[in-house]
């Protein structure tokens, strides 16, 4: 039992690792441009079927990863200049509704292009399952674990070592001082698009060689990376790291202790319990209303 319960743990930190590179897509756009982009589980899903769909027709692994991730940052900046901008003195209810039909609209492309049928890409590196303490882990898990270290990393390091990421930060704290010093906002809101579109597309590329490529995996992964960004604040992008290992293994262990069909129900219990207990999150700032 408890050997089952590890292996259980072991299978959400590898999920959980792709559901944090989801949820900082949509903390990045949100602490930017304060939108919630629920087209981001598509750039996911756009990473995942260029990368197999190039290594299908006989490109090597690691270079179509790397083609698909900059394929979903165009994806995230075309969308960012054909139906954000364009609307963004919109109300913040019209802009998600427009991310909503965007992420119709991307799913509905996909389709199209790739069809229904799944789609393989090989995992990155050969060899035995890792074991870990009486459980085992695939290879690929170390791709996708050293995937989220280097991308938090690298967030980290711009928002709190570079001249740019403190303009990024000085902008969301008050955008009027902002404009009136001439930081770029309409520039900052196009490339958080453009980075999260790309994070996302790399989470998908990650997990393609575990779960295979699907045209409509995205759903799945924007509502866990959505419930992850909430667990964890959707104004902390460490936040995002904690919140998708935590969705990650209590999906697994709900849904192998009881039955699959919890894997996803606990995730809403999750997020409803989040929204009325802690609306801020774990890791998020409270703010006052009056």
């Amino acid at each position: 039992m408890m050997a089952s319960l590890w292996q259980y743990v072991l299978s959400g930190v590898v999920d959980g690792a792709i559901f944090a590179l989801v949820a900082a897509g949509f903390v990045l756009i949100y602490q930017v441009t304060g939108l919630i982009n629920f087209a981001q589980g598509e750039f996911a899903m756009i990473g995942a079927m260029t990368a197999a769909a190039l290594a299908t027709a006989g490109m090597p692994t690691l270079a179509a990863a790397g083609i698909a991730v900059l394929a979903a940052a165009v994806v995230g900046a075309l969308c960012y200049l054909l139906a954000i901008r364009p609307a963004r003195k919109s109300t913040g209810v019209t802009l998600i509704f427009i991310t909503l039909g965007l992420d119709v609209a991307l799913r509905g492309l996909a389709l199209f292009v790739w069809g229904t049928n799944p789609l393989s890409l090989n995992a990155f590196s050969s060899g035995n399952a890792i074991a870990l303490f009486g459980g085992a882990l695939p290879p690929q898990a170390m791709w996708v674990l050293g995937s989220d270290v280097i991308v938090f990393a690298a967030l980290y390091l711009f928002f709190r070592h570079t001249y740019a990421g403190t303009a990024v930060r000085a902008a969301v704290a008050n955008p009027p001082i902002a404009s009136t010093f001439g930081i770029p906002l309409r520039t900052f809101a196009f490339w958080s698009f453009v980075v999260a579109a790309a994070i996302g597309g790399l989470g998908g590329v990650m997990i393609a060689p575990i779960t295979s490529a699907t045209y409509d995996m995205g759903l799945t992964l924007g509502l866990a990376g959505f419930v992850a960004a909430v667990l964890g604040g959707l104004d902390s992008l460490p936040g995002a790291l904690v919140g998708g290992f935590v969705l990650g293994i209590v999906e697994h262990v709900a849904g192998g202790l009881w039955s699959t069909g919890w894997e996803q129900g606990v995730g809403f219990l999750i997020l409803v319990l989040v929204l009325v207990l802690r609306p801020q999150g774990l890791l998020g700032r409270a703010t006052r209303r009056a």
